[in-house]
């Protein structure tokens, strides 16, 4: 028997189907257009999610040579806090307004002094912020009166996918943790902060585990996917859950660094727990009974990539990396503040902005280009100091993303974190932990740790270098001077 996990993501849909073991045996991928019809503004089609689900679905079937019968079980991911905004025939109002739309500034105020900024924080362990669903589906009945008018349902994107697949409304907790109108202790909508808002409580779906089956694929569904009818789909997870499954940090202990275009850090939590100044963000995890903790600064391996686009077009990336370990640790004190696109965590601040600090005539290109692999690794360890002063343990750091593939950026990381830093045999990112939650759902494994413990494997430990280790203590103590020196340049 096969399971099939399906992600919603920004850029494209993906499909990955994988056996009881673990191993991947077909995946596909297929994209879709973003559009910006206003500055500020990010929206997509949800029938342009279907559409490319059922491609992927299809061609990992064609592909694998698979039977749909074979099939035990669907789990479901995508980019989180979008809004789906569906009628009373279950169609599609407009086009769904995403996670990277900023337009609701003025909503997300609102909100947060209807219900009072404490009890904001309270419930929902998290401030209101643009990109959660709440401002969106307020922002629609302030400048669009006659489509609020229409609204019977509000979905989240991954969770339109599973109405197609199944005819049901349903979502899981950890999805639901960033819309800004969820109880996160309690696992749960936050009823008074709906009845508050005047929003119906019949409009939000019901929540289950991540793990838990939520509905079966019609028939309508089979004839588009391929599927069998009565095929289970599990409640599967927000991307960044989804993501932490499938390289298991789904226990105690550990936490996950991705070095995507983006930064992550994201740590397993066994009880709700909050930052005092609400820097990161506290979801419920796809673990049942679980929480995580995560912060997220906007420009990691994107950094990187401005920076060889801009001063070393010519260049592979391979080969700027291995000049820069020519370099000497601390690139002879200069320094880079990665903030190019603003900044999330630890400064919520989108006028932050990106500089080279202490540039002079012995500086090459070697040191600037280990200066912005240094810079990443700083930012990165700002979410981890936050991590420790809310207590969440963090004995085993495992790393994603297109830089944990380089060894010189690993050696980075380890050095300035100051402890091990270790990667997976593979990465296939949040598509394959869902499918690990489908088959958790389905009973291949009892649980989603046992499930992690069966497949996910690591590969390599990188080291920190000690003779590093004291002069990027000594460098981030600066690098932390860096932001407050430069914020009213930027302001």
């Amino acid at each position: 028997m096969y399971l099939i996990g399906i992600d919603i993501g920004t850029s494209g849909a993906k499909g990955l189907l994988i056996d009881r073991a673990g191993k991947v045996v077909a995946s596909a991928s297929e994209s879709y257009p973003l559009f910006t019809p206003q500055p500020l503004w990010a929206e997509q089609e949800p029938d342009d999610w279907w559409n490319a689900a059922c491609k992927v679905v299809r061609r990992v079937l064609e592909n694998s040579g698979v039977a749909a019968s074979e099939i035990q079980g669907v789990g479901l991911s995508g980019q989180m806090h979008g809004s789906v905004f569906l009628d009373e025939n279950g169609e599609s109002i407009r086009p769904a307004l995403l996670w990277c739309d900023q337009r609701t500034a003025a909503e997300c105020a609102w909100i947060t002094e209807r219900i009072g900024e404490r009890k904001v924080l309270e419930t929902t362990l998290n401030p209101v912020l643009t990109g959660f669903q709440a401002g969106k589906i307020i922002w629609l009945r302030q400048h669009e009166p006659g489509n609020y008018a229409r609204v019977k349902q509000v979905l989240l994107p991954k969770d339109f996918i599973r109405y197609r697949l199944t005819g049901e409304s349903a979502t899981e907790v950890s999805d639901a943790s960033g819309t800004a109108l969820f109880d996160v202790p309690r696992r749960d909508w936050a009823y008074e902060m709906l009845d508050a808002l005047e929003l119906p409580r019949a409009w939000f779906p019901k929540v289950y585990e991540s793990p838990e089956i939520t509905g079966r694929i019609t028939a309508q569904a089979a004839q588009a996917t391929g599927l069998a009818e009565g095929t289970p789909v599990v409640g599967g997870a927000g991307d960044q859950a989804a993501g932490a499954v499938g390289v298991g940090v789904v226990q105690s202990g550990r936490a996950s660094v991705s070095v995507g275009t983006s930064g992550v850090v994201f740590a397993h939590l066994d009880a709700p727990q909050v930052d005092a100044q609400y820097r990161t963000h506290t979801f419920c995890h796809a673990v049942p009974g679980a929480w995580h903790v995560m912060g997220v600064m906007l420009m990691a391996g994107g950094a990187l990539q401005w920076y060889r686009e801009t001063f070393a077009p010519t260049t592979d990336f391979e080969t700027l990396v291995n000049e820069a370990e020519g370099a000497p640790a601390g690139a002879e004190n200069l320094l880079f503040a990665p903030y190019l696109s603003g900044e999330r965590t630890p400064y919520p601040d989108p006028q932050a902005r990106g500089a080279f600090v202490g540039l002079t005539m012995a500086h090459t290109r070697a040191h600037c280009t280990r200066a912005v692999l240094e810079g990443v690794a700083f930012g990165l360890r700002d979410s981890l100091e936050i991590l420790k002063t809310m207590g969440a343990p963090l004995q085993e750091l495992r790393l994603t993303g297109g830089g944990a593939k380089s060894a010189v950026w690993r050696r980075i990381l380890a050095s300035v974190f100051g402890q091990p830093v270790y990667t997976l045999q593979a990465e296939e990112g949040p598509a394959y932990g869902v499918a690990l939650l489908a088959g958790v759902g389905t009973g291949v494994w009892q649980s989603v740790p046992e499930a992690c413990a069966a497949t996910v494997q690591i590969a390599a430990r990188t080291e920190p270098v000690p003779e590093h280790v004291a002069a990027y203590e000594a460098l981030y103590a600066r690098y932390r001077r860096l932001y407050p020196a430069l914020r009213e340049f930027w302001s």
